[in-house]
């Protein structure tokens, strides 16, 4: 089964300004090289910014450039587990909200005046991210 992850709250996060004059739209970007996908909201992340600095996937910047979304599938050559892989990353202090189980992790808080959100689901071989950075005033 190919893994699967659902950006289900951007369209709520961002609301306001340009993306509420227009329905959202959806679509579901599929990362080649390890079938993950992720159904993304289109209309707000409307510009392509390129392939993340590692692994395979895939950048989002929106429209003024102030909020981006990666989709990002890196190699989990370790077998790390959720807690040991994002205790290497070492993440800033001050972490607002924290979740890790056995199969994910979620963390997000808030830096420069903008909420930073990363999620990764762990699979047999890959771990699949989800990234997202979008300004407070959202």
């Amino acid at each position: 089964m190919r893994p699967h992850c659902y950006v289900i709250a951007l369209a709520v996060i961002f609301s306001s300004g340009a993306a509420a004059t227009k329905p959202v739209e959806w679509q579901r970007y599929v990362i080649p090289e390890t079938g993950t996908s992720v159904d993304i909201p289109a209309t707000i992340f409307s510009n392509d910014a390129g392939r993340p600095e590692t692994g395979y996937g895939r950048r989002f910047l929106s429209s003024d450039g102030r909020a981006n979304l990666t989709v990002q599938s890196v190699p989990n050559e370790a077998g790390d587990s959720p807690a040991a892989f994002l205790a290497k990353k070492k993440p800033p202090a001050g972490i607002e909200y924290k979740r890790v189980t056995p199969r994910f992790f979620a963390v997000s808080s808030v830096r420069n005046d903008k909420i930073w959100y990363d999620r990764c689901n762990f699979g047999s071989r890959f771990i699949n991210c989800v990234l997202l950075n979008y300004p407070v005033s959202e």
